[in-house]
């Protein structure tokens, strides 16, 4: 079968499209049509030789095969050490087969290098850390996750997830109208308790504009809600787009880098528009790396950054909390053991592990780090789009015992986890092994234990 239905080479691009793959329940017929696929060899080999360029290449014949990637993937670990998880075999095995074939691989290769590409690897990049010869497999995984979704090789759910960023600039399908809409009901909502409470939107020339992930108003609004508290808390001049507002990139994670492109410049298009001074994002990872880490190299920005600063939420928070625009109630400081979940995303790969800990200083009175910390923590477990593939859900919970055992050997009883997927994934930890443990962003605990200034208390808490 040259293609199928919905599945195809083709991306999502029309809300009715998107609408048809939605309704196939886990993707039963898009699977089924899968396994009849046709590669497009001829395309597939064109591609390679287009886009695999010196340093990919160089890093598949340089390997030395000498297994010091082998413990540094955690996958490889919770899977008892078997040698088909060693990142070197994973991508050797496949990507580094289809050059040495010239692209003339099968469907059933293709279907086998999908499995490896989305359910044995993260793309965390802490392989990379201890290769003697400083190759990145999660660099080339994620190259190879482009080549599979141009044959049609992606989980469903990611294709589902790239076809919303096409429809609707957002992850999920929330429209500008919808969010506008939130904007206007949290803001209400919470007015009564924070008296003059706002969510300014399309606000020209304000210090900060903020961004955030379309998960926020569509299932956890109060996490609007919460950014907008702290906002007005500092006193900040900010505002949100009505459009660009959307910071996530699934598209990334099912390796429809076109898409990347495009979603990144929606972003910058609104920073254009506005002109802030500088832009915030919210307790997210992989949003942080599609905008800030790799979206200026997408959006073909020649300085490789955005077109103004934009920084993290930790990074905003922990300069808030140093210059006393927040301030800290020592006697609402959390008692409990309290542990801390580094994200691959904007720690790792981008070195922020030390805002974290600088706000944890102010608001945790027994804080235990994990056996590796900053840079070299381990992946939650669910990175890099696991956590929402339910093809692969017997594998992700599988490698979500390593993180377990991290926070077990902590003996914390909460982990603070500033970004979605590892909130995700810990959420989902706690629940598959019930190890006794809560987990939670930043925001809602620092709003918790803030001291109020007598100007933004009701007025019948005022005497």
């Amino acid at each position: 079968m040259p293609e199928g239905t919905l599945c195809n080479r083709r991306p999502i691009t029309t809300e009715e499209e998107l609408k048809a793959l939605l309704a196939d329940k886990g993707g039963a017929t898009y699977y089924k049509e899968m396994e009849e696929l046709d590669v497009d060899t001829e395309k597939l080999w064109s591609t390679l030789q287009n886009s695999c360029k010196t340093r990919t290449r160089t890093w598949l014949e340089i390997c030395a095969r000498c297994g010091m990637c082998a413990d540094s993937c955690f996958l490889y670990r919770v899977n008892k050490n078997d040698p088909k998880q060693v990142p070197a075999y994973k991508i050797q095995t496949t990507l580094g087969e289809m050059i040495r074939r010239k692209g003339q691989v099968d469907n059933a290769f293709m279907r086998h290098a999908m499995d490896v590409a989305w359910s044995q690897c993260t793309c965390c990049n802490r392989c990379s850390q201890f290769c003697p010869h400083g190759i990145d497999t999660g660099v080339m995984i994620s190259y190879m996750r482009g080549i599979l979704f141009s044959q049609g090789f992606v989980p469903w759910e990611m294709k589902i997830g790239s076809g919303m960023h096409r429809v609707y600039k957002a992850q999920m399908d929330v429209t500008d109208e919808d969010w506008v809409d939130t904007c206007e009901w949290m803001a209400e909502e919470n007015e009564e308790e924070w008296p003059g409470l706002e969510i300014p939107v399309d606000k020209e020339d304000a210090d900060i504009m903020y961004t955030l992930n379309a998960r926020e108003p569509k299932h956890y609004p109060q996490d609007v809600a919460e950014a907008a508290i702290l906002f007005h808390l500092a006193g900040e001049n900010w505002t949100v787009p009505t459009s660009g507002w959307e910071q996530t990139s699934l598209a990334m994670f099912a390796g429809d880098f076109s898409e990347c492109a495009d979603s990144v410049k929606h972003v910058y298009s609104a920073i254009e528009r506005l002109r802030p001074k500088r832009v915030i994002g919210t307790e997210c990872g992989h949003a942080h790396r599609a905008t800030v880490v790799e979206g200026p190299y997408w959006a073909g920005l020649e300085t490789g950054l955005p077109p103004v600063e934009y920084i993290h939420y930790v990074q905003w928070l922990a300069e808030c909390l140093r210059e006393g625009k927040i301030k800290i109630d020592p006697a609402k400081k959390i008692k409990e053991p309290v542990t801390l979940q580094d994200s691959c995303n904007y720690v790792r790969n981008h070195g922020l592990g030390r805002y974290t800990r600088e706000i944890i200083s102010y608001i945790a009175e027994d804080f235990r780090e994990m056996p590796d910390i900053k840079e070299f923590n381990w992946c939650c477990g669910g990175g890099g789009g696991f956590n929402g593939i339910g093809k692969y859900r017997k594998e992700r919970n599988v490698g979500l015992q390593w993180k377990r055992d991290q926070i077990l050997a902590t003996g914390a009883k909460i982990v603070i986890a500033p970004c979605h997927n590892c909130w995700d994934a810990i959420r989902d930890l706690e629940e598959e092994y019930e190890i006794g443990i809560k987990w939670t962003f930043l925001k809602p605990l620092i709003i918790e234990m803030a001291i109020i200034p007598d100007h933004l208390k009701p007025a019948e808490d005022e005497e």
